[in-house]
């Protein structure tokens, strides 16, 4: 633990690689799922948002996903003809729309889920409760970072 408490830079290096592994294998596994449908990692990402935060509002999306509204408009307009996400008027303010995922996109949502599902419960399972613990704390960290 000692060790830790002075990372060099090769140190870190090697962590930020890991990361990037851990992400590649995690987000490849529905590859095959979702290049069916023509959807590729941005869609991805807006359907597990969506699914998360059922009601999020375009604007919301956006902060979430750190993107462009062009950006987003394109990956919600192939959710929404594709039949995976659905707009519906906000009752308090009509100019917003709250997402929310459809039937198909529910059903197409846990396939992806559960393609990646096997590799981090796997991953999850195999650890110490300790090691979870203290790896969900340093990804919080990371990503608010401090």
């Amino acid at each position: 633990m000692k060790d830790l408490l002075y990372l060099k830079d090769d140190q870190i290096k090697e962590f930020i690689q890991l990361l990037y592994y851990a992400y590649r294998e995690t987000f490849s596994d529905p590859k095959d799922i979702l290049s069916q449908k023509f959807f590729g990692p941005a869609h991805l990402r807006a359907l597990h948002l969506i699914e998360r935060h059922p009601g999020i509002h375009l604007g919301e999306l956006i902060f979430k996903l750190k993107v462009t509204k062009q950006s987003l408009n394109r990956v919600l307009r192939d959710l929404i003809n594709s039949r995976m996400v659905k707009q519906v008027q906000d009752q308090n303010d009509t100019r917003k729309k709250n997402l929310f995922l459809d039937k198909d996109g529910k059903v197409f949502f846990e396939t992806v889920y559960n393609s990646q599902k096997k590799r981090i419960f796997n991953a999850l399972k195999n650890s110490s409760s300790d090691s979870v613990i203290k790896f969900k704390d340093v990804l919080k960290k990371i990503i608010d970072g401090k």
